[in-house]
Order: C-alpha cells, then structure tokens, then sequence
C-alpha cells in the first residue's frame, strides 16, 4: 500500500496522502487496493477522529491510469474482480458491503464514521473525481480541473459517481457533465456546487479544519456524519426520528458533559 498511499495519524487527524507521483496518482489496480485499505485502516483507528485526503505532487488524481485499460473491460475490473459468480457480471459482485472494488476506493470515504476531507490540486478525472466526491468537504485549489471522464474512453463513471453526484448538483447537470466528459474548473465546480472551498493552500485549510473537527465531541460527529448520509433516503419524519434517535444516545453521556464543561472553562476538551 505505501507505494500507492500513505498515512500518518496525529493529533486524532488521519492525513491520507495518494503517493503515486510519477502517474499523477492516476488509478491502477495497486491504488484501488491501497485505497480502500486506507480507508479500512482509518475508519477503524480508534484514535482517529478526522480524515484529510490529499495527493502528492502535480495532481489529486488523473484518473485511470490507461495503460490498465488493456487488463480489463472497464475501469472497474482493474481492481481485481476476475472470478464472477455465477449469473453475475464482473462488476456486479458486492464485496464491500454495498460497492464493488473499484467503487470502494470513493465510498469508503462516504461510508466511513469519521469527516473526511479532501484537499484537491491540479486535476481530478474520471475515477480521481469520483474519489474526491466521496469526501464529505472539498477544498480546491484555483485552476484545479475536474471531468466526469469516462465517457471519453466509451465508458459509464462507476466509482460510486452517480450515487454521489445526485445529492450535489441538479439531475440535468450530472447528466451534462456525465454525457459530454468535458473538463471544467474549480471555479465552475464551486459555482455548480461540487467544491466546498476554494483557497491558494488547500491542503494547509483543510488540516486547519481537520483540527477543529478533531476537537469537537467524537460522538456527535460520528452521529451527526450518519444523518446527513442517511437524509437522502429517507422521509421527513424518519429523518426527524433518526434525530431523536441520535440525541438520546449522546445527550448526558461523558463525552457529551465534557463538551459542554470545556466550553464553559474555555479549555480544549479531553474526550474518552
């Protein structure tokens, strides 16, 4: 995994970096294992409370890297999914929960119980797109570009892309992007909806915020995570039930009070 991926944990932030520098992080059958590995590792570190996700070098990712291509029928198949069921497609067989293994390199990021997010420069194709999509908070640098790419190579995004496209732009915009595979910057991304924040040093702002996440209450922020990933799907009144829910398991509890005797001693809080 590290030649694909590192991480570092410090301070209860897990800073997941892509290190594939000589492919702008672009996506072959090792960086979709390392990815969904890191996002295994991180998700079940106790001592973790936040996730940045970045890449190193030139790019956050250039996408599938094309030369894989010729492995495989699909951007998908490059991540190891060779034997079938029976009466099932390739890609069809769910070996991570709901995704396949391709699409667990961007929904591990959604799916995980702790804030990830992503500190994106350069480009984001393709497949890299989908990645940064799973973060819950994007922020990008100026001139960054961004492309539903697959089309371009004959081909349907299917990194997890559709699921998480639809709850951040209208249906008639995903379906632009999606149909033309045209490239665009970080300027239109934020206007459309796509970058949380746009700054000259991402990666700086999104530890700075990593920091402050990392110093609420774990509790909340895990419950807090769990509703918004679960609103989409749900009615009014099961959303207004699931927040009850919630409450009741962390009103009053220790890290609950901790929170509330921090605030009133202007301290930092000392969570269990």
């Amino acid at each position: 995994m590290t030649d694909r991926v590192s991480i570092t944990v410090k301070d209860h932030i897990a800073d997941v970096k892509l290190v594939r520098t000589d492919k702008m992080n672009a996506l072959d059958a090792k960086m979709f294992d390392a990815l969904a590995d890191a996002g295994a590792e991180v998700a079940a570190n106790p001592d973790v409370r936040c996730v940045v996700l970045s890449g190193e070098g030139r790019a956050f990712c250039a996408g599938l890297d094309v030369s894989s291509m010729g492995q495989s029928g699909g951007s998908g198949s490059v991540g190891g999914n060779d034997a079938p069921d029976e009466g099932l497609g390739r890609l069809e067989r769910r070996v991570h929960g709901d995704a396949n293994h391709p699409q667990q390199a961007a929904w591990v990021w959604r799916d995980m119980p702790k804030p990830v997010i992503a500190a994106v420069h350069g480009v984001a194709f393709g497949g890299g797109f989908q990645v940064a999509l799973g973060a819950d908070i994007r922020i990008v640098a100026p001139g960054t570009r961004f492309s539903v790419m697959e089309m371009k190579w004959g081909l349907v995004p299917d990194m997890a892309g559709m699921a998480l496209l639809r709850s951040l732009v209208r249906d008639d915009v995903a379906r632009e992007l999606t149909y033309t595979a045209r490239i665009f910057d970080a300027d239109e991304a934020k206007e459309l909806g796509l970058v949380t924040k746009l700054s000259e040093t991402p990666y700086d702002d999104a530890m700075e915020m990593a920091a402050y996440i990392a110093g609420r209450n774990p509790d909340a922020i895990t419950a807090a995570k769990r509703l918004l990933n679960n609103a989409h799907d749900l009615t009014a009144a099961e959303v207004l039930l699931e927040e009850s829910r919630e409450q009741d398991k962390i009103i009053g509890s220790a890290n609950q009070m901790e929170a509330v005797m921090a605030e009133l001693e202007k301290r930092p809080a000392k969570f269990g």
